[in-house]
């Protein structure tokens, strides 16, 4: 594995994007001595050249000349989803180590490819998933034992938009399917949970208009998913956003045998027979920053990542069952290769 490793005392960064999450990444980079921004690409050259001036980096109106840029380690993708496999494949071909934001590709059959390519060409494929660097995620892994087997799971997150934007987050055709797009609420439950069995999965999208790229986007997005784990536990997740829902919601809770947890905003109780305590919660602030220093420490001494990218593709899968399973009302069966119709 001596491939994965970045030769010298810096890795030099390509970013591709100029949103909110790159400049996130950009921040954390610009504050390590073991990195150095080399080049930005954007979409609107003004845009790019003026995030690129902040870093002291080089404007690129088009990823491509990103990924020939001849001065580069690392390559990180923070776009549109839709284009996320097209650019990875070919920063890979570049013989680039790439860290993508999720998901990796809108379908498994897009992602599956590219694990495959970053091996032979022995570079570092990273697929972001800072959902498990966050503090819900690691208090709920420190207390899951304390609430025995468990049996039933319910993870909502709603974000009530008015007016929503004629933005690529609300067009299915850049965004993905709600649970491929947003794969970070399956994504944390089979990290806690394990491999899922089964899927039931319902979609509703309302009030289409015209949106980027002569794309159609949706105002309200309401995704649920049942799910039943290999484990037996039952477990429902809940996604929306947009002009038709009232009331934010940001709850997760696990009921087990011996008690429950449940995470309410940036608040967690533990309750069990002996009544009820609240659980120390770590801030959601930094996680990009935590997850840029990972990837640039594992480049430079090749210490192990907090994720693979096998792990995301398999939750990837289960969002693949989940679109299918809208599509056709029908239960759909996870088997190793992907979802089965039932």
């Amino acid at each position: 594995m001596t491939g994965l490793r970045v030769q010298g005392d810096r890795v030099r960064v390509g970013i591709v994007g100029t949103g909110f999450v790159a400049r996130r990444r950009a921040d954390a980079l610009q504050g390590m001595a073991s990195a150095r921004i080399v080049a930005i690409a954007g979409h609107i050259p003004a845009e790019t050249v003026a995030f690129a001036e902040q870093y002291n980096a080089v404007a690129l109106d088009h990823w491509q000349d990103l990924v020939s840029h001849a001065d580069l380690d690392l390559i990180v993708v923070c776009h549109i989803n839709r284009d996320h496999s097209t650019v990875v494949a070919a920063a890979l071909e570049a013989n680039r180590h790439v860290v993508v934001e999720y998901p990796l590709a809108l379908s498994a059959e897009e992602a599956r490819p590219l694990l495959t390519l970053a091996k032979a060409k022995d570079r570092l494929l990273h697929v972001e998933h800072i959902e498990l660097l966050g503090g819900t995620h690691r208090a709920l892994k420190a207390n899951l034992a304390a609430v025995g087997q468990p049996i039933y799971a319910r993870y909502c997150t709603l974000a009530p938009k008015r007016p929503a934007p004629r933005s690529w987050t609300y067009c299915p055709d850049l965004f993905g399917f709600p649970l491929v797009g947003a794969l970070s609420r399956l994504h944390r439950l089979i990290d806690c949970f394990g491999p899922v069995a089964r899927v039931y999965c319902q979609n509703h999208y309302s009030e289409l208009v015209a949106g980027p790229e002569g794309m159609t986007c949706y105002t309200t997005c309401l995704c649920t998913a049942q799910l039943t784990f290999a484990s037996g536990l039952m477990a429902e997740v809940v996604y929306g956003k947009g002009e038709a829902l009232w009331e934010a919601a940001r709850r997760l809770e696990v009921s087990g045998s011996a008690g429950s947890l449940c995470f309410e905003g940036d608040r967690g109780t533990l309750t069990t027979a002996q009544g009820g305590r609240s659980l120390a919660v770590g801030s959601r602030r930094g996680l990009f920053a935590a997850d840029m220093a990972q990837v640039i420490e594992h480049l430079l001494t090749g210490r192990a990542l907090y994720c693979t990218p096998d792990a995301s593709l398999s939750t990837l899968q289960v969002a693949a069952a989940a679109q299918r399973s809208a599509a056709t009302g029908q239960v759909v069966a996870l088997s190793a290769s992907g979802p089965v119709p039932l």
